[in-house]
């Protein structure tokens, strides 16, 4: 598949996903004319991995942050939502 209209973008989405997977790119056709392509974006790898977690860890033991419970992060909530929105938060 090298070529896909714009009509072929809604029925024919399952063969663009796997042609994307494999690695190819496609060029879209609108009334008869090349007016872009469509390729795969690049792999970048994860955003957050357990290596990233592991570090924050670390720096939560270094910065020696307080340990609150869910009441008393609850409170602080309503307290900043009724500073912030006034009397009428529900």
């Amino acid at each position: 598949m090298n070529l896909i209209t714009t009509t072929e973008l809604r029925t024919k989405s399952n063969e663009l996903i796997n042609t994307l997977l494999s690695g190819r790119s496609v060029n879209l056709i609108h009334r008869s004319r090349i007016i872009g392509e469509v390729s795969p974006k690049k792999n970048l790898g994860k955003a957050f991995t357990q290596k990233d977690a592991e570090n924050i860890q670390k720096l939560s033991r270094k910065l020696n942050l307080p340990i609150i419970s869910d009441e008393e992060i609850e409170k602080r909530y309503r307290k900043a939502m009724m500073k912030k929105h006034g009397q009428y938060f529900s």
